[in-house]
């Protein structure tokens, strides 16, 4: 049996502090800190034999990377994208790479400069299929709507891909220093669902990897600040202080909660709440000016056909990130090829203007909206088209509502966090803003503007913005530096798993005609269970099944903190419970007759890299069977 592949804990970050410093292994030079990205990927890397106790600074690597056909370019960031030519559309001498004649994939700018032309050839968007639960990760479904002729990859490939590019372009730069022998911090979105941060886990040791770990987003983008604040980050930050860390990125929208407290006069920092995840970012920011520019387009009697519209969100992009980043301008203009692009009387022109960009993104993404209000949910459609399971309102504001009203509670218990008995919802007092969304000045000013109302609404002091952090390149700076933290250095976000897991127990009850058996959950693993622990429930013994299909329910919480090890629930709210991916599976007989109900107890354990085992071990011999939760991997 493998380990507990997807039962990785949502934060394999904050699972990364376990209480013993790292020892640095022989060979280990460098600290490195990659950012698997939506739609960027970063590396960041510090010398650690050039590290004096006054500071750490990390460095962005320049990727070497094609960005045309025959033409390689060092960039500080690899677009996450990947294109599948056609055997005719590249000359055989043009896509070679400083370390590979032919690679085996097309990757970064080029890929996304060929498949804004041709976009039912480009594969973008992996990290978020990833963690599609409806989805088998490692089977070729990308991309989702090309037609049979294009070769398909999948989510795990495409990942794979990049990392390869990373550990070749290292290679290329540090020959003395394989990328192996370093210490590697991988980081993955804070709500990143289990299966696939045991995904992205496999795909490190696919590339040679396999020391890496893994650092939320949040957590790096806070390493990131505390960095570059080169010690003064206690200027900033008070004792009593909640932190909001906001990260909406390509593909993804992160909320996380910090907190500042006091331990023998100094300050520490501990993760105290994760969000859910909100498959909601700039790709849907993107796909709303695309539609709005459709729709403007039709009005004048003109029709796009699907492979346009892809090729339209392209340019509504680029033309979103001039605008934001060039005030003078007041619209972009807009050109949409037909099928024969030779053909000049096909090609459609129009322009994105900056009052749509404000209406669409600033008003449909970040609306004025009561901390009362909640995201809208509707009745799905029986059928719908494959796709990505976005999140069905858009309004982020409405998500962090809902976000900091849950997590009311979670600082409770933090003797330094005091939050007044009239608050409908947990009061941030500061805000650190990431992700390449917020760049843009109007959106992040509005988020701001929305989330001080509220705090005004309660009479609450105004949140300040946390302020000098690189929005493209912190996180990658942060992972790295985790790896300084890691040797005993620096300042260390402690936290432990952000979620409680329970594990279905069936009860043993006679059979009632159109009644299915009770189910208890079982608490296997706490909230703040820290890396490189384990808890044993040795007093509690069930009975396995053995040697026949089974199957088994998970269940985790992000508000019940309360539960320990061991704990039984009878009943729980819907909100109280969120009910993992039920998986099916036959434990091996080992010398047992088939069907055989074999008494166990069980032992939970957090791995160094942040995955959860979970391992039933015999009453009577000690043997052991571990529990496999990669229900979308499939081989």
């Amino acid at each position: 049996m493998s380990d507990l592949p997807g039962h990785t804990q949502p934060e394999t970050a904050a699972a990364v502090q376990s209480p013993a410093v790292e020892p640095q292994q022989a060979g280990t030079r460098f600290a490195v800190g990659i950012d698997l990205g939506t739609t960027h990927c970063v590396l960041s890397y510090a010398d650690l034999d050039r590290i004096d106790d006054e500071g750490f600074s990390p460095q962005v690597m320049a990727i070497p990377q094609l960005t045309s056909p025959g033409s390689v370019e060092e960039k500080l960031q690899l677009p996450s994208f990947l294109y599948q030519a056609h055997e005719a559309e590249l000359a055989a001498d043009s896509t070679s790479l400083p370390w590979a004649a032919k690679p085996d994939f097309l990757v970064g700018e080029i890929a996304r400069n060929l498949g804004s032309k041709t976009p039912i050839r480009l594969v973008a968007s992996a990290k978020s299929w990833l963690c599609h639960t409806g989805v088998d990760c490692k089977a070729p479904i990308l991309p989702a709507e090309a037609p049979d002729e294009v070769e398909r990859v999948s989510p795990f490939q495409a990942t794979t891909a990049y990392l390869q590019h990373l550990r070749d372009a290292w290679q290329s730069q540090h020959p003395n220093a394989p990328l192996d022998r370093q210490d590697v911090v991988i980081t993955v979105p804070a709500s990143f669902d289990p299966a696939a941060r045991e995904l992205t886990v496999e795909a490190a040791r696919a590339v040679g990897l396999g020391q890496a770990i893994l650092l939320e987003e949040p957590q790096a983008a806070l390493y990131s600040w505390i960095e570059k604040s080169h010690g003064d980050w206690r200027k900033h930050a008070e004792v009593g202080d909640i932190i909001l860390v906001v990260d909406i990125g390509g593909g993804t929208t992160d909320l996380s909660l910090i907190a500042v407290t006091e331990k023998d006069g100094n300050l520490e920092l501990t993760r105290v709440a994760v969000g859910d995840h909100i498959l909601l970012g700039g790709d849907n920011m993107d796909l709303a000016l695309a539609y709005t520019v459709k729709a403007k387009l039709e009005k004048d009697g003109k029709r796009l056909e699907p492979w346009q519209l892809q090729a339209l969100t392209h340019s509504c992009r680029d033309a979103k990130e001039k605008l934001f980043n060039h005030s003078e301008l007041d619209n972009i203009p807009l050109v949409v090829a037909s099928r024969g692009s030779s053909l000049i009387g096909g090609t459609l022109r129009t322009e994105l203007t900056r009052e749509e960009v404000n209406r669409v993104l600033v008003e449909g993404f970040l609306p004025k909206v009561a901390v009362s209000d909640r995201p809208v949910s509707r009745p799905r459609t029986g059928l719908r088209s494959a796709g990505l399971p976005y999140a069905q309102d858009a309004g982020i504001t409405r998500h962090l509502a809902a976000f900091l009203a849950k997590q009311q509670g979670a600082a409770d218990e933090l003797k330094d966090i005091n939050l007044p008995e009239h608050a409908s919802f947990l009061h941030p007092t500061a805000v650190l803003f990431n992700g390449g969304v917020l760049k843009a000045g109007a959106l992040a000013d509005r988020l701001m503007d929305v989330l001080n109302s509220w705090l005004r609404s309660e009479q609450a002091p105004e949140a300040r913005l946390l302020t000098g952090a690189d929005l493209d390149l912190a996180v990658a700076r942060g992972a790295a530096y985790y790896g300084y933290v890691r040797k005993g250095k620096g300042v260390r976000i402690k936290g432990g798993t952000a979620a409680s897991y329970y594990v279905g127990i069936e009860s043993a009850m006679p059979a009632v005609p159109g009644l299915a058996p009770e189910i208890q959950a079982l608490c296997i693993a706490p909230f703040g269970m820290e890396e490189g622990t384990q808890q044993e429930l040795a007093d509690d013994e069930f009975g396995l099944v053995i040697g026949e299909p089974v199957r088994f329910r998970f269940f985790a919480s992000n508000i019940r903190r309360e539960d320990k090890v061991g704990t039984r629930l009878d009943y729980w709210a819907n909100d109280e419970l969120e009910e993992l991916d039920e998986i099916e599976i036959t434990l091996p007989e080992e010398g047992r007759r088939p069907g055989e109900v074999v008494p166990v107890h069980l032992c939970a354990a957090v791995t160094e890299v942040g995955t959860l085992e979970l391992q039933a071990i015999s009453q009577k011999d000690q043997s052991r069977w571990k529990i496999e939760f990669d229900v979308r991997a499939g081989e």
